[in-house]
């Protein structure tokens, strides 16, 4: 799940190296809706997949901080 992955870097140093097949998924769930900020290897080149996660945008951040107010 694209939102768990975000909730679980949210503190992690940047740039964050994404390798994990799942976690590449959601990098790019996660960039497509700007969430965060990523620069990802073509899905074709199977030999060198992976990624960088930049940071987590403003829109991101916003999105966490609903995350947590929905559960309180």
């Amino acid at each position: 799940m694209p939102m768990d992955f975000l909730r679980r870097i949210e503190n992690a140093s940047f740039p964050l190296a994404v390798h994990e097949k799942a976690d590449i998924h959601c990098t790019a769930v996660l960039a497509d809706a700007e969430l965060v900020e990523a620069n990802l290897q073509d899905a074709s080149d199977s030999a060198g997949r992976g990624g960088v996660i930049l940071r987590i945008t403003p829109l991101g951040r916003a999105e966490l901080n609903r995350l947590r107010d929905e559960q309180r």
